[in-house]
């Protein structure tokens, strides 16, 4: 089956994007887990830890950055695997607007639980 939506088509901005989130992810989240498993080997230690730092902007922006890129990367994804499959019209618009407002809420939730973390760190 061709695919039908030009996102996932090589060159294009949204099929950039896509990778350049992808390998992201995937360097954040590798680091992440050699803290997690060859720093700090238990995990109420490193939960504190991990709380401790939230106290410091950087790694405050550091894991909102994550969430943003995160949620922009699985919605991109789970949108063009439904057009993909053929999803056209009104079902498209109603999908779009679904993931969209999903993702704000995903975002606003991470946020509130960021600041949290943080004792109130502004944005």
């Amino acid at each position: 089956m061709a695919e039908r939506y030009s996102s996932f088509t090589p060159g294009g901005t949204m099929w950039l994007l896509q990778r350049i989130t992808a390998a992201f992810l995937i360097v954040v989240l590798a680091f992440h887990f050699f803290l997690l498993h060859f720093v700090n080997h238990a995990d109420e230690v490193s939960f504190i830890v991990s709380a401790a730092r939230m106290e410091t902007l950087s790694y405050y922006s550091l894991m909102i950055l994550f969430l943003v890129t995160a949620t922009f990367h699985g919605v991109n994804g789970v949108y063009n695997a439904l057009i993909n499959q053929g999803l056209t019209g009104r079902k498209k618009r109603v999908v779009k607007t679904t993931l969209i407002v999903a993702s704000v809420v995903l975002i606003v939730q991470g946020v509130r639980t960021a600041n949290a973390w943080a004792g109130g760190v502004p944005l």
